[in-house]
């Protein structure tokens, strides 16, 4: 493609890229099932423990309101992810490439740092929410399950020399695991499914009150992930699709949005579940995970209720930690063009979040955990329009992208969504710096 700087390099994963057949001349279900498992990659990271802790809060705090939240997050995260496997499929570059393709190499390293910060926020709450877990199923101190999330590194790492299938399939599990646990959940919790329906409206309480503001731009930094843009723009491009790029974009979407929609279920399940057992029973003030875990029992009068709620928790936590991996090692070979041991990127990434995780807990005591969550997620959405506007500038442009590039529809939803993001994120600066 024309309009790049400097000439495509080397692909990033080289080790996994093309190594997936797609079926030429096959029907519907052949095809689908070639490219099903990059959507399911992404969609980890939208249900990770940051979104337990701001889903919670919001649902505990503010009962059905900010379901209306995740729903357009929700819808925001489909449209950006196909932007992401789009730019990959049509020009070969992901994200980070891209960026580093296009931009001067001062502003490239300035995005590359701002994703490594996104990217420890990330990891920072797998590291919190897998220690948490780890504590409420086998009541594992959090500061020591804090250290035992460093072996996840190896444990990912042999999984990923396996086969890029066999991690995908791994992820699948996991996914089964959180939505069996979850749909258990919401059986036992019996929520009010027309204060559910009504959530999904829009509520002027949203940006009036600034507590709710606050846990929206946070339920909007957990869903709409910026290293997850890159993730995507990358992994998509595990499958030897060939010439055939209109086809791999059609095929590639329908997984993305299957499988966002599936993480729009355990996101809403959540909130729906702190509302239905706390919000409505008079525990608004619930907020913390380990404190919703102790009275999911006695609360709902159900004695697996809060087993099957941190072995969700587990679940959720390891699997975001395969995509951060990934995410890593995407974003420095492709802003970068550097490449260093899986291990080392992985085991770097880790202490980043730990050292914060044990410090804090260390200190303030584990009551401020919940807190460092939340912060997590509000830090990664403060960072997602520098992953966004990139992401929106390329696909729109048509010397980059050739017959692929945006309509004018989808540019002027792209837009609108960019700006959004940017002035709520503007408008909470605001709000914390007294301007408001």
């Amino acid at each position: 493609m024309a309009n790049w700087k400097s000439d495509r390099k080397e692909n990033t994963l080289r080790e996994v890229f093309a190594s997936i057949p797609v079926p030429e001349g096959k029907g519907f279900w052949q095809t689908i099932r070639a490219f099903l498992g990059p959507g399911f990659m992404v969609a980890v990271g939208y249900m990770d423990p940051g979104n337990w802790a701001t889903d919670l809060a919001g649902g505990a705090s503010f009962g059905y309101t900010l379901l209306f939240v995740i729903l357009v997050s929700s819808i925001f995260a489909m449209i950006l992810q196909h932007l992401a496997l789009k730019l990959g499929i049509a020009t070969g570059r992901d994200l980070a490439q891209a960026c580093g393709d296009a931009f001067s190499k001062p502003v490239a390293i300035f995005l590359w740092i701002i994703c490594e910060v996104a990217i420890a926020a990330c990891d920072l709450a797998e590291v919190v929410g897998s220690a948490l877990a780890l504590h409420l199923l086998f009541d594992i101190p959090i500061l020591v399950g804090i250290f035992i999330t460093i072996l996840d590194v190896f444990l990912i790492l042999y999984f990923q020399n396996r086969g890029f299938r066999k991690l995908e399939a791994i992820v699948m599990a996991m996914l089964a695991i959180i939505s069996l646990s979850f749909g258990y959940e919401l059986i036992v919790s019996q929520p009010e499914w027309g204060a559910v329906a009504k959530g999904l409206l829009p509520s002027s309480s949203i940006l009036l009150d600034s507590k709710q503001l606050y846990v929206s731009i946070g339920i909007l930094g957990a869903t709409v992930m910026p290293h997850n843009l890159y993730l995507h723009s990358s992994i998509v491009q595990t499958r030897a699709f060939g010439d055939r790029k209109a086809n791999a974009i059609k095929f590639a979407t329908y997984d993305s949005s299957f499988s966002l929609g599936f993480s729009f279920f355990i996101n809403s399940g959540i909130l729906i579940l702190a509302a239905a057992a706390f919000h409505v029973t008079g525990n608004q003030q619930v907020a913390d995970i380990r404190e919703a875990h102790q009275l999911l029992n006695p609360v709902l009068g159900d004695r697996f209720a809060s087993a099957f709620f941190a072995i969700a928790l587990l679940a959720s936590g390891q699997n975001a930690t395969v995509t951060g991996t990934l995410a890593g090692q995407i974003v420095m070979e492709g802003f970068l063009d550097l490449r260093i041991k899986p291990w080392i990127r992985r085991l770097l990434t880790r202490l980043i979040a730990v050292i914060p995780a044990f410090f804090v807990t260390w200190l303030w005591g584990e009551s401020k955990i919940n807190d460092l969550l939340v912060l997590s997620q509000v830090v990664l959405s403060m960072q997602l329009s520098f992953a966004v506007i990139p992401l929106v500038m390329f696909t729109s442009d048509k010397e980059k992208m050739g017959e692929f590039v945006n309509s004018k529809f989808l540019q002027f939803i792209s837009w609108a969504i960019s700006a959004f993001i940017l002035s709520l994120n503007l408008y909470l600066l605001a709000q914390i710096f007294g301007f408001l």
